[in-house]
C-alpha cells in the first residue's frame, strides 16, 4: 500500500480508544506526532477518534479537534460494554452494548474507509479493532500498561503491530505474538516536555512562596476515593511539612464542599485540572498519585519523584501494582500499597522527599527511565513508515 507516495491524496487514520483518559491522553498525543510528520512531508491527513458515546471521551476529544486548534477531524461515538473478569449481570447488558458498538463501527470503518486504524486500548477500543478485522483494514494496538489489559489480548491476534511501553510486557503475550511487538515507550503529549514550571506556580498562587516544597496530589480523572481519605486525614501533617495541590476528582468536591473550603496558601484542592495540569505537575516538587500508566509517565517525563498507592483488590487486574513495581525497581518511585496505605507510612515515604538532595535522585531515576526519544514521535514515525511500505 504506498499510501504515501500519492501526494494528492489525503490519508485517513481512525484513532480508537477510551474510557478513562489515561487511554484518550496519549493517542491524542500520538496523534498530534502523526499529523507533524504528514505535515512535514506534505502530506494530507484526517484523523478521526471513535471513542464512548457515554462518559468524558467527546469532551476531551473536542478540545483537540482541529476547529480547536487540535488534530482530530472529528469524533464519533458508539455504544460500549466493559470486558469484566468476574460474574456480574452487567456482563449480559453490556454484551449487547458491545454488539451494538461493533455494528456502529462496521458502519463507520465502511464509509471512512480509513488507511488503517490506532488503537490506543481499553474496551472502547475492541469494536473499532474488530470491524477492522472484518473489513481487511489493517490496525495497530499500544498497550500502555506493564502487563496486557484482556482489551488489548483480544486486539493483539489480528493486529498488524502490537506496539509496548515495556520491553518485560511480551512476556505476558502468546509466543506467536511476540513477533509482531515492538518497544516504543508510553506516549506523552509535547507539552509536558517543555518547563512551564513558572506558569504552574503563578497559577497556583505559590509564585513567591519560599521553603517548603510543593505535593500534588493526583487520584486520575476521576479521582480516588483512597487517596483522598488518605491526604484529608493527614492534612495537618501533609500542610505542615509542603503545599498541598490536591485533584480531588468532581464528585469528592461536590459531597465535601467543607473540605474545598479548606483552600488556604498551604492546602489547594481542585476538583479537577484540564489545561493547567502540564504546568502544575512541572511546578511540583513531589507527586502523591494512583499509578496509572498515563499519569506517571507524564511525571516521570517531568522528572518528579513519585509516592505510588496503586488501585489494588477486587475488581482490579493489577496493572497499577504492576506499573508501580517497575517504577520502584528503577529508583524512580516509593510505593504504597496493601496494609502499607496509612498515616504511618505516608509520613514514612513522604517526609526524605522534604530533602532537595533526595528528591534530585528520585528525579534523575524518572529521567534515565524516559530516555531521549520521545514515545509519540516515534509511533508516528513507525505507522507513516508503514504505510510507505
Amino acid at each position: 500500500m504506498n499510501t504515501m507516495a500519492a501526494d494528492t491524496k489525503k490519508i485517513r487514520i481512525v484513532f480508537a480508544g477510551g474510557g478513562t483518559g489515561g487511554h484518550i491522553y496519549p493517542g491524542i498525543a500520538v496523534a498530534d506526532a502523526v499529523q507533524a510528520e504528514c505535515r512535514r512531508k506534505n502530506i494530507p491527513a484526517d484523523l478521526y477518534w471513535i471513542g464512548n458515546r457515554r462518559g468524558m471521551d467527546k469532551d476531551i476529544i473536542d478540545k483537540n479537534l482541529v476547529s480547536a486548534g487540535g488534530s482530530i477531524t472529528a469524533f464519533f461515538g458508539i455504544s460500549c460494554g466493559k470486558l469484566r473478569r468476574y460474574l456480574s449481570f452487567q456482563n449480559v447488558l453490556d454484551a449487547f452494548r458491545i454488539l451494538a458498538g461493533c455494528i456502529q463501527s462496521l458502519l463507520l470503518l465502511a464509509k471512512l474507509r480509513p488507511d488503517f486504524v490506532f488503537s490506543k486500548g481499553g474496551f472502547v477500543s475492541v469494536p473499532p479493532c474488530m470491524a477492522a478485522r472484518l473489513l481487511h483494514i489493517p490496525y495497530y494496538t499500544h498497550e500502555c500498561d506493564f502487563t496486557p489489559g484482556l482489551a488489548t489480548k483480544l486486539n493483539a491476534g489480528a493486529a498488524s503491530r502490537i506496539l509496548l511501553s515495556y520491553q518485560e510486557t511480551a512476556e505476558y503475550l502468546k509466543a506467536p505474538l511476540r513477533e509482531k511487538c515492538l518497544v516504543v515507550g508510553n506516549p506523552v503529549r509535547p507539552v509536558f516536555y517543555t518547563d512551564t514550571a513558572a506558569t504552574g506556580r503563578q497559577f497556583l498562587g505559590v509564585a513567591d512562596a519560599p521553603g517548603k516544597p510543593l505535593l500534588l496530589v493526583l487520584g486520575g480523572s476521576l479521582g480516588a476515593q483512597q487517596l483522598n481519605t488518605l491526604v484529608t486525614e493527614n492534612l495537618g501533617w501533609l500542610t505542615e511539612h509542603f503545599i498541598v495541590v490536591h485533584q480531588t476528582g468532581r464528585a469528592f468536591a461536590e459531597q465535601h464542599p467543607s473540605v474545598m473550603a479548606q483552600a488556604d496558601g498551604n492546602y489547594k484542592p481542585y476538583a479537577f485540572l484540564y489545561q493547567e495540569m502540564p504546568a502544575v505537575i512541572q511546578a511540583a516538587d513531589v507527586v502523591l498519585s494512583r499509578a496509572g500508566a498515563n499519569s506517571i509517565w507524564e511525571c516521570a517525563v517531568c522528572g518528579k519523584p513519585l509516592v505510588l498507592v496503586p488501585l489494588c483488590g477486587s475488581g482490579t487486574r493489577g496493572d497499577q501494582l504492576d506499573n508501580a513495581r517497575f517504577f520502584e525497581r528503577r529508583g524512580a518511585a516509593v510505593v504504597l500499597a496493601g496494609s502499607d496505605v496509612d498515616a504511618v507510612h505516608l509520613r514514612q515515604a513522604l517526609e526524605p522527599l522534604c530533602s532537595p538532595q533526595r528528591r534530585a535522585a528520585y528525579a534523575a531515576a524518572c529521567r534515565a527511565l524516559c530516555g531521549s526519544e520521545k514515545p509519540a514521535e516515534r509511533i508516528a514515525h513507525v505507522l507513516c513508515e508503514e504505510l510507505e511500505a
